[in-house]
Formats: structure tokens, C-alpha cells, sequence
């Protein structure tokens, strides 16, 4: 994890504080607020996912060195406001492609599905972050170490597109400006996201723009109004439980298979739309 990443983590706590004292004044139907079992959860997976980043983060920057040695070309070395344009784009775009993949292979989604897993849509969200990611996640960014930017790069790159999501899960801003929606990844586009309506499943995947999801087929506007979660919520607040339950359901999947194509079915193909094959578990 990037040391610009660590360095944000107390002002993240404060926005999440001025959020919660809001909210406790202005609670309604669009905004939900804070739960303390929920919040406690989701700051318990954000430290998790912390300590587990400190020691993948080594394995990634090895592997993205590797390419870096072995580039097939040199971007890092145009212009800096080039190279750093170039790079904005190709990182946001390898974050569109390693979140839409881990909403669309089983067993990426286990890694994933934590972050989906509250019913409330808040700050603390954005800090629910999966302990499983940081093993799967690097392979997706290797292209930008192929064609010429070394790891310290990347990292920033990554940082900075999470500092961004970071104040995107709230309820209290509702629309910004119509070219920033068109352009940009909002909080109201990313209420979608966390959606388990019919219509919001699998939806607006953009790290800091939108702009992907428009040309790819998935972006989806807010209309009726977010009803956070899995389709099958899990009630259960435990870090531990929320980090493994999809994983504990492929295995059983896996178990009752009666061919070795189901088997594979039931890790690599399509998740239960959303978490839908995990059994509710005791609170």
C-alpha cells in the first residue's frame, strides 16, 4: 500500500465522523446514516485489508518490477504531464477491468463481495475493504509495468484512484453538476453499484470515471431508489464470516457437484448474482 494511501487514513476518519454527525441530524429515506455493529465491521475489514496490503503490496512490486525489466516500451519516460495523463487512464481502465472481472468469476467475487456485503451505504463502506483482493488484485495492472511504468508509479497511481473513490460512498451528496456526472465516477453513480435492485446488479465498475462503463455496456443512472446489499444479505456482522461466507458456498457448491464441469461451474462461472448462493449465517 502506498505511503500517500497510509498518510490519508486519519483524514478518512474524520470525514467519516463529520458524515455521522450529519447524517444523525439529518437522517430520512435517502439517507440511511450509520449502524454501530456495521460500522465497527466495516472499519475491522478496513485494518484487515491494511496488514494484509503491507505484505502482498512486496509480492506485487516484485511482480510489476519483473514486466518493468522486461517493457515493450517506455511511456514512463515521456513528459511528465504526459506520462502521468497516459497513466491516469490506463490505471483507471486496469481498475474498471479487475472490478467488473470480480463481479463476473465466482471465485474473484469471493475476494470481492465483502466490500457489497453492508446494507447500509456510508463512509465506513468505502473503508470495508476485502482481505482477499490484495492476493488477486495485482495481475490486473501488470500491463501498465509492460509498457514502461515502474512500480513506485503504479502505486501512486493506485492511491490516488482510492483516495478518490473513498468519499464516493455516502448518501449525502446526491447530483453533482451534469458534466461531471457524464464524465466522472459520483456518489450517486456509485449508489448503483452497491445496489441489489434487478437493475442495478453488476453496474458502474469506474474507479474515477464513468467514462468506461459508458463505452462498455454497464454503466446504469440512478433512478429508484438503492437498496444496498447482497440479494441474499448475510445478517451476520463478523469480519471473519464476511470475509469467507462466499468461499465457504463455493466449497459446498463444489462438494455437491455431480460432474467435474459443475465443479468448475461453480468456481469460475458466473456468481449467484451477487451473492445470491450464500445461506443467510446466524448473527
Amino acid at each position: 500500500m502506498s505511503h500517500v494511501l497510509i498518510y490519508s487514513i486519519p483524514a478518512f476518519i474524520a470525514l467519516l465522523l463529520v458524515e455521522l454527525a450529519w447524517t444523525r441530524r439529518h437522517r430520512s429515506e435517502a439517507v440511511k446514516g450509520y449502524e454501530a455493529r456495521d460500522t465497527f465491521a466495516s472499519l475491522t475489514m478496513g485494518i484487515g485489508n491494511v496488514l494484509i496490503s503491507a505484505v502482498t503490496t512486496l509480492g506485487a512490486v516484485a511482480l510489476w518490477q519483473w514486466a518493468f525489466e522486461h517493457r515493450i516500451a517506455n511511456l514512463g519516460a515521456l513528459p511528465i504531464p504526459i506520462a502521468a495523463g497516459v497513466l491516469f487512464l490506463g490505471e483507471d481502465l486496469c481498475y474498471y477491468l479487475f472490478h467488473r472481472t470480480h463481479h463476473h468469476v465466482r471465485l474473484l467475487w469471493a475476494a470481492h463481495v465483502h466490500h457489497h456485503s453492508s446494507q447500509y451505504f456510508n463512509l465506513s463502506t468505502a473503508l470495508r475493504q476485502p482481505w482477499l483482493t490484495p492476493f488477486t488484485g495485482p495481475f490486473f495492472w501488470l500491463p501498465l509495468a509492460f509498457v514502461g511504468y515502474p512500480p513506485p508509479m503504479i502505486l501512486t497511481a493506485q492511491a490516488l484512484s482510492l483516495m478518490y473513490q473513498f468519499w464516493i460512498h455516502t448518501e449525502v451528496v446526491r447530483k453533482l453538476p451534469a458534466p461531471l456526472e457524464w464524465l466522472f465516477n459520483t456518489p450517486s453513480h456509485h449508489r448503483v453499484h452497491h445496489g441489489k435492485n434487478d437493475r442495478y446488479l453488476d453496474r458502474n465498475h469506474g474507479g474515477v470515471l464513468i467514462l468506461w462503463d459508458r463505452l462498455f455496456g454497464t454503466f446504469e443512472p440512478e433512478g429508484e431508489p438503492v437498496r444496498y446489499g447482497l440479494t441474499s444479505d448475510i445478517e451476520t456482522f463478523n469480519p471473519f464470516r464476511i470475509a469467507t461466507h462466499e468461499l465457504v458456498a463455493i466449497a459446498r457448491d463444489v462438494r455437491a457437484a455431480r460432474s467435474a464441469s459443475a465443479a468448475f461451474t461453480a468456481i469460475f462461472g458466473p456468481p449467484a448474482r451477487a451473492g445470491a448462493a450464500a445461506r443467510p449465517s446466524a448473527q
